[in-house]
């Protein structure tokens, strides 16, 4: 059994922060591999390509039987994001949701557990309600002294129902503008985004500012990495690749299969 790591002080977790920070602004496109649990956190972080480590909201909530979108009580999502910081010796961002209806709260509780960094929804709020979501989260993390490394989600491209595509991606820009100018250091824009579209939303927001999901039918991270994106996640689709591979691997044992030779021991905690 591998020991755990020790708590994290707010000076470590503040150390974290600016590598996480560093990572964004780097050249590099800075790719995580999201996790749901310690066991995921801990083969994820062992990658030698691995930087940081980044939640999956919607894995942790599944892996508890809970619906994605704040649907999992808080505690159970702060006690996870504690034992996945424990898993790992890497900066930790997690992914918060909207804020759990009190952003201020959220935050200094994930903090406290050694979380540097966040995706935060906008759900497409009014923008001035979304700024100040955003602004709150950022002071928490001066009062708890980390600078704390916010990955500002914005709803405009999956949540903008039947509205033309063009006046989305010019909302996400607005939307992007106003959340650096309130202090985040990256704007997530979730939905398959060609090259064209990205290098529109890189242009109005600014290179090495956005953050992209890769979703089937998305570009390749060195695609995206050349258009002047900061990050790439992956967000439930490790877990659905990892619930797929048992799934199949159930349907094999179930007709008389056998356990492949070349399977690896993960799960040494």
């Amino acid at each position: 059994m591998t020991e755990q790591a020790e708590p994290r002080s707010n000076t470590r977790i503040a150390l974290d922060a600016n590598a996480l920070a560093t990572l964004y602004a780097a050249p590099e496109i800075l790719r995580v591999v999201n996790v749901w649990d310690a066991v995921s956190a801990r083969v994820v972080s062992e990658l030698p390509g691995t930087r940081a480590i980044a939640t999956a909201g919607h894995g942790i909530a599944a892996s508890h039987g809970y619906p994605d979108g704040e649907r999992i009580p808080l505690q159970l999502m702060i006690d996870a994001l504690e034992r996945i910081v424990r898993a790992t010796e890497l900066p930790v961002t997690a992914d918060l949701d909207g804020g759990f209806g009190d952003v201020r709260e959220t935050v200094r509780r994930a903090i406290a557990v050694g979380v540097c960094g966040a995706n935060i929804e906008d759900q497409l709020r009014p923008l001035g309600e979304s700024v100040d979501v955003m602004r709150a989260a950022l002071e928490t993390g001066e009062q708890e002294g980390v600078p704390f490394v916010l990955n500002a989600r914005t709803d405009a491209l999956v949540k903008g129902g039947d509205r033309p595509r063009a006046e989305s991606i010019d909302d996400a820009i607005e939307r992007g503008r106003a959340y650096l100018e309130a202090g985040a250091r990256c704007v997530f824009v979730p939905g398959v985004l060609d090259e064209r579209e990205t290098r529109t939303l890189v242009e109005g927001i600014g290179d090495r500012r956005i953050s992209v999901i890769g979703l089937p039918g998305a570009l390749t991270a060195a695609e995206y990495e050349a258009l002047g994106v900061a990050r790439i996640s992956y967000g439930p689709m490790p877990q659905n690749v990892a619930l797929t591979a048992l799934k199949r691997l159930g349907e094999s044992l179930l007709s008389d299969g056998t356990i492949p030779e070349d399977t690896e021991k993960l799960n040494d905690f």
